[in-house]
């Protein structure tokens, strides 16, 4: 059974110890997406950060863009008191408002197939514009995730199960990027995925 419990013990180990992710690679992958946004005209005034662990991603928009409205969550109690998110559950939680930017790294495979489907469409409510995800699929399993610093306690499921549900809200640009399909950005056909 995958993992539920995210507390000290578990952010000591995946985040502490020998992180996959740090400052220096959230700050790249952030400058990266904030990047792209700008080249496709999208304004970023706004950010949701779901499943926001130790607050990588707040801490380099605070530093960098802090002008942008920013709200973290977790589902994890100890990361709330720690870091100071808001405690949400995104598989029963509808945001009541869009943000320009809704990141979900490293949320949905802890998350059922009926849970991961909830929080697939909360997550399209939330979004105005841009999504970046990431979850690790049966595929990333043998060729990209390293065992030693990754958590396996996970649902392994298919990129194309992902890409199914995400299809119905979004067009998928790659990368992890995700743009709602009611939004007006238009992109050239090799910006996008196939479909």
């Amino acid at each position: 059974m995958p993992r539920s419990t995210f507390d000290a013990a578990y952010y000591r180990r995946f985040y502490s110890d020998r992180p996959v992710h740090d400052r220096r690679r959230i700050g790249h992958l952030a400058s990266g997406i904030v990047g792209l946004c700008r080249w496709w005209g999208i304004p970023i005034r706004s950010v949701l950060d779901i499943g926001a662990g130790p607050g990588l991603w707040r801490d380099w928009f605070a530093t960098t863009l802090p002008s942008v409205r920013y709200t973290s969550t977790d589902v994890s109690e100890h990361a709330c008191a720690r870091y100071g998110h808001r405690q949400r559950d995104i598989t029963t939680w509808t945001p009541t408002r869009q943000y320009d930017l809704v990141i979900c790294q490293g949320v949905l495979q802890y998350l059922d197939n009926a849970g991961a489907t909830a929080a697939i469409t909360n997550l399209a409510a939330a979004s105005r514009s841009m999504l970046y995800i990431e979850v690790p699929t049966s595929a990333d399993r043998v060729d990209v995730v390293d065992p030693d610093l990754t958590d396996l306690d996970i649902f392994w499921r298919t990129g194309m199960w992902y890409r199914k549900r995400l299809g119905e809200h979004f067009v998928e640009i790659g990368a992890g990027l995700h743009y709602a399909r009611s939004a007006p950005v238009v992109f050239y056909e090799l910006e996008r995925a196939l479909r």
